[in-house]
């Protein structure tokens, strides 16, 4: 049996080439997407911050830079969850005498950091990070001319600044660090011979300790060790040496080898815990999505060849031989083509590597890991093929030999079959499931709205895969007449062929579905909340003018612009962020939100959140909070009662509300009072001065310009709404992951398009001579095909634009309480690109592949 199986899969092979052509591209591309997304997730999750600041340094000391939250699931263990801290979580200062104390500790560092502006001018010189000149020897910075700074009014700067400034030993520099500029002099150069890193300027231990702001505490300490000691041994000394915890609650982190770029990039595996969960949603989006096309394309290629299916059971092939040959032609062809996909991954995995990958997260690739990734897409597809191709020949190798001459004699009995009962009680029920989770998204908020949402398209996008045949048939009555009116002969034939074969219509109209279904969502989930964000931002700025500066301005500056003739009201913005411990469906989450610190003065002339119950102005002092509505119901709170938030730096507060707002998803969900936030950043510099002109006139720019001379580098400019977003329109991030998801994903959708189109027009060779023999002319048949593709390119385009819609208004209703947005520009690009696909897919095939059968008579 093994011998007359491979037999005619051998001869299968070798007749239907160009069938199996189709499925050979569709899989080998669905291996090279597996592949690159196992790739990217594997180098993310290898992923670690550089070590730049400290790479003179043995050790690290510093602050844990994560919060936790404790609770217990329904019927299950007490779980945590963790969540990164975007602020300095500093140590106290006895820190540094501690860890100089431990053995095999050669030198302990205090290390602070300050923002500078170095030069002055319109343009506020060149941003630079200001040290102390002891901590230089944690780089290492070597003086390359003059001399050490010995006193406060000293400055050593590092190459960059001075080839910016042109300043060398001797010569002066403006720094502005406090608000205020000052001059120093420069009395030397330093270099570490590297290329890259933020321009430093060291000043003495004292002036850099009196420019920080906190003498009882430190950034971190770095640590030099005594000759030959191993870095294991270290660590085990300092972390006897050292408290178990910092300065409130945070733990104490002894990091060496590459740990220690963590001391440096605050942010980055925060970044990279948000970037995880977002890409692996993608991956599996892309796993379903690849086999989804990949049991189209096989099946289609399997139900093509139902006659001959059916002429070799009636010639005496047993069933199991039949599938067995059907298996090892399938599993030949996406054997070869997994081979080649799971090659190609490496190239496209560069690629989308080169979208993620940051300054402060260069995402590595290890020899072993493009092989693994690789190997990995092209088992995956490999072993998914021959599964599906032994399902969709079962049907054809079940019929009975006394049976199968009037199976073969039919033109195709598979094409024109209805789905079996299996098939349509299961579509039903995905239907019924994905319209019942997004009805489910609509009352619930946050992620769970967005995964609810997500489950809803899904479903619908599978349901629509089982359900193809009934789609077509409803499809065809719709446009069956417009097509036979406008297309006279050619329309009827058009119109006569899609009525016949709803099977293959079905499966023609799928790929187009999963193609408008994907892109729809992937675009219009952001611009949607994009917009209301915009609309919400622009409804809530009251001022006319904003003033920003280089690094920030410190709150002196807005008492500065408040006595300018002219200003009706002033109000800087300090962003920073919060962390949320709450439950969701049982499950403990920490969300972290950023927030923006205002003072009440002055507030209601500049900025407007839509207040519904409360007053701000009540915002002051250490001990307040303003809630946005949707964030106040879900806590179930309201004015008078507390909210529990963790600050950027990880400390606890009760905050009593005193206000509730409706303008939440522009300016962010919880308002605090600035003097609160700023005790809890690292840099309380005002990102913004929002200024509220008078009734009377305009204010003069020339008196805000000498108002904010002390602050060189501060622009006065016509607010925008992006001034009090509480975040951008678009991150790097976010912008890499819709390349990644529309792109990457959607030209892959793309090409399934052309492909099971192909694959269907060869298939249709047989069909189309028989047109050229009963007296059809080429430009008729040609006509016929362009109809057919308008007719499948309208359909999918219609039935993917509503299965996107459903879980689009439900995420849109809950999240944004607007209906989705999709700009009009990006949907025409969207139909034109699936309509020349499918003109591809049809046209292609069915003329120049196949303009002998056209010119035959």
């Amino acid at each position: 049996m093994r011998r007359a199986s491979a037999f005619l899969a051998r001869r299968s092979l070798r007749v239907h080439r160009r069938a199996w052509t189709a499925v050979f591209v569709a899989t080998a591309a669905a291996a090279a997407l597996i592949g690159a997304f196992a790739l990217v997730l594997g180098s993310l999750l290898l992923a670690r911050p550089p070590v730049e600041r400290y790479a003179g340094a043995d050790a690290v000391v510093t602050a844990d830079q994560r919060v936790t939250y404790t609770a217990k699931p329904w019927g299950s263990e007490p779980r945590t969850v963790s969540a990164y801290l975007s602020e300095r979580v500093r140590l106290d200062r006895s820190v540094v005498a501690r860890a100089a104390a431990a053995d095999g500790v050669a030198k302990a560092v205090a290390d602070d950091s300050v923002p500078l502006a170095v030069g002055g001018g319109t343009t506020g010189g060149v941003p630079a990070v200001g040290r102390s000149w002891a901590s230089a020897a944690l780089a290492p910075y070597r003086l390359t001319a003059g001399h050490a700074p010995r006193t406060g009014s000293e400055v050593v700067v590092d190459r960059a600044v001075a080839a910016a400034t042109g300043s060398g030993p001797g010569s002066r520099v403006t720094l502005r660090a406090d608000g205020a500029s000052r001059p120093y002099t420069v009395s030397g150069v330093a270099d570490t011979g590297r290329r890259g890193g933020s321009p430093a300027v060291f000043l003495t231990e004292r002036r850099l300790t009196d420019l920080a702001g906190h003498p009882g505490t430190v950034d971190a300490v770095g640590i030099v060790a005594e000759q030959g000691v191993p870095a294991g041994t270290l660590r085990e000394s300092l972390a006897g040496a050292l408290p178990d915890r910092a300065r409130g609650d945070r733990g104490i982190l002894v990091l060496t080898g590459p740990e220690r770029g963590r001391a440096e990039h605050l942010d980055a595996l925060g970044a990279r815990a948000e970037l995880l969960p977002l890409l692996g949603s993608v991956a599996a989006t892309v796993l379903m999505v690849a086999l989804l096309v990949i049991a189209t394309t096989i099946a289609q290629a399997v139900h093509q060849r139902s006659g001959e299916l059916a002429l070799l059971r009636a010639v005496g092939a047993t069933p199991r031989q039949l599938r067995s040959a059907v298996g090892r032609e399938a599993g030949r062809v996406a054997g070869y083509a997994a081979l080649l996909g799971g090659a190609g991954a490496l190239s496209l995995g560069l690629v989308m590597r080169s979208l993620l990958t940051t300054d402060a997260l260069p995402l590595p690739v290890p020899v072993w890991l493009p092989v693994a990734a690789g190997a990995a897409g092209a088992a995956l597809i490999a072993l998914a093929a021959r599964p599906v191709a032994l399902l969709a020949a079962r049907s054809v190798t079940r019929v009975r030999p006394a049976d199968a001459p009037g199976a073969a004699r039919a033109a195709e009995p598979a094409e024109s079959a209805e789905p079996g009962r299996f098939r349509t009680v299961a579509g039903a029920v995905l239907a019924v499931a994905g319209v019942g989770s997004a009805g489910a998204a609509t009352a619930q908020g946050g992620q769970a709205a967005a995964v609810a949402a997500s489950g809803a398209a899904t479903s619908l996008i599978i349901a629509v895969a089982l359900l193809g045949p009934w789609i077509a048939r409803g499809a065809t009555r719709v446009l069956g007449a417009p097509v036979r009116r406008l297309g006279g002969a050619s329309g009827f034939l058009a119109a006569r062929s899609a009525a016949a074969h709803h099977r293959r219509l079905g499966a023609a109209i799928t790929p187009v579905v999963l193609v408008v279904a994907f892109v729809c969502v992937q675009l219009a989930a952001g611009s949607t909340l994009e917009r209301a964000a915009g609309r919400e931002a622009a409804a809530a700025l009251r001022a006319d003018l904003v003033a920003t500066g280089p690094g920030g301005l410190p709150a002196d500056a807005v008492r500065a612009v408040r006595g300018v003739p002219g200003v009706a009201a002033a109000t800087g913005v300090l962003r920073s962020t919060v962390v949320l411990a709450r439950r969701e469906l049982g499950e403990p989450v920490l969300d972290r939100l950023p927030v923006l610190g205002v003072t009440a003065d002055g507030l209601s002339g500049t900025l407007d959140p839509g207040v519904t119950v409360g007053d701000l102005a009540e915002l002051r002092g250490r001990g307040t909070v303003a809630v946005g509505e949707d964030r106040a119901a879900d806590l179930a709170i309201g004015t008078g009662d507390t909210v529990e938030l963790r600050l950027g730096d990880g400390a606890r507060v009760r905050l009593r509300v005193v206000a509730l707002y409706e303008r939440a998803l522009g300016i962010g969900e919880f308002i605090l009072p600035r003097e609160l936030l700023a005790g809890h950043v690292s840099a309380p510099y005002d990102q913004q001065v929002l200024i509220r002109s008078a009734d009377d006139g305009a204010v003069a720019a020339p008196a805000l310009r000498r108002a904010l001379a002390p602050y060189p580098g501060t622009r006065v400019g016509a607010a925008t709404a992006d001034d009090v977003r509480i975040a951008p329109p678009t991150s790097d991030g976010d912008d890499a992951l819709v390349v990644i998801g529309v792109g990457v994903i959607g030209g892959f959708a793309l090409l399934s398009v052309v492909s099971t189109l192909s694959l269907i027009s060869v298939g249709r060779r047989p069909e189309l001579h028989l047109l050229r023999v009963v007296g059809a002319g080429r430009r008729q048949v040609r006509r016929m095909l362009v109809l057919e593709t308008g007719l499948v390119a309208v359909a999918g385009l219609a039935v993917g634009t509503l299965v996107a819609a459903v879980p689009l208004t439900a995420f849109a209703v809950s999240a944004a309480g607007s209906v989705p947005y999709l700009p009009p520009a990006h949907y025409g690009v969207l139909a034109l690109t699936v309509t020349v696909a499918a003109g591809l897919g049809t046209m292609w095939p069915g003329t120049a592949g196949g303009r002998s059968v056209l010119r035959r008579g």
